[in-house]
């Protein structure tokens, strides 16, 4: 794929639903705070994005974080145990990570019955987002979930522009505080939100090794942190100056009834969407793990497929 598709995906991934959760950051700890947290952490995940795009380029065969674990460890004498510590904390990290999505998507539940003013059991809408999560995860390569990437990027910058002008459109609220003295426990939680927001690093690997000119990541990663660090900064500050300390998060909720119906109903995409990324990488590393050194990654065969399909149904059950 190119560098542009990559960027594509990698905005998705790392904007899709941390976005939401920000202006009440800012509400918790202060704008002053959040913005130098904001950006701080922008400044930090360019930096480690770069020096893992560097990591792959002085060691081409090496593929997902197991094996940066099993090359950092192999002087210490035990790169094998540390590559199974890598590859388990790699694995967790993205079902989590899809399990937070999962969370979200009640949120799903939320915005379909304030769309349609209906009430629809919770288990039957998980049961159906389940299973077009599960189809839209099956394609093997990260190109052809990149056009899915784009429509979930511009539905959740559609939403949040909806909210923010559904929220200008009142007189900007007199709370606004530059500075907050809170406890640790509120303000860990602030600043794991904002690292949330940007972590989408454990996919990286996945998206160099695809990339028709690997040496182009670096123009994917720049676009993607200028992106991102300037729509979070934008978005938070915005909507926090206008609703103040009793902002919602999500986000969307922040305006009127009206507007939040539109804006939910325009965010529905990327509900649904969000997290095929995480489970594509999930599944394609649990199955180039199984059959690295085989010919059946080459093949298209009834054991290449099903393993496949196997393989991404167990990831969304757990989930």
């Amino acid at each position: 794929m190119t560098w542009w598709q990559a960027c594509a995906i990698m905005i998705a991934e790392t904007t899709n639903l941390g976005i939401l959760s920000l202006p009440s950051v800012l509400a918790t700890i202060g704008m002053v705070g959040g913005l130098i947290l904001i950006v701080g952490l922008g400044i930090l995940a360019t930096y480690t994005g770069y020096v893992l795009s560097q990591f792959k380029a002085a060691y081409p065969h090496m593929n997902n974080m197991a094996d940066v674990g099993e090359i950092l460890c192999a002087p210490l004498g035990f790169p094998r145990v540390e590559r199974e510590i890598s590859s388990a904390a790699q694995i967790i990290f993205l079902v989590f990570t899809m399990g937070s999505h999962t969370l979200t998507r009640t949120r799903f539940f939320v915005a379909f019955d304030t769309v349609t003013g209906h009430d629809t059991c919770s288990i039957v809408w998980e049961v159906v987002v389940m299973i077009v999560l599960f189809i839209y995860t099956l394609p093997r390569t990260l190109k052809k979930v990149s056009y899915m990437s784009v429509i979930s990027f511009i539905s959740i910058i559609s939403a949040v522009m909806i909210t923010m002008i559904g929220v200008g459109m009142e007189e900007p609220d007199p709370h606004v505080q530059a500075v907050r003295n809170i406890s640790f426990l509120k303000a860990f939680l602030s600043v794991t939100n904002i690292i949330f927001a940007y972590a989408g690093h454990v996919s990286f690997f996945s998206f160099i090794i695809e990339l028709k000119n690997p040496h182009d990541f670096s123009k994917a990663l720049f676009l993607l942190q200028t992106c991102d660090t300037t729509m979070y900064i934008v978005v938070a500050v915005v909507i926090y100056r206008y609703t103040g300390p009793d902002v919602a998060s999500p986000t969307l909720g922040s305006a009127s009834k009206v507007v939040s119906k539109v804006a939910w109903g325009t965010a529905l995409p990327t509900i649904v969407l969000a997290d095929i990324v995480y489970a594509h990488v999930a599944a394609k590393y649990i199955y180039v793990r199984m059959f690295r050194g085989t010919d059946v990654m080459s093949k298209r065969n009834f054991k290449s497929v099903g393993v496949g399909v196997i393989i991404t149904a167990i990831l969304w059950i757990i989930t």
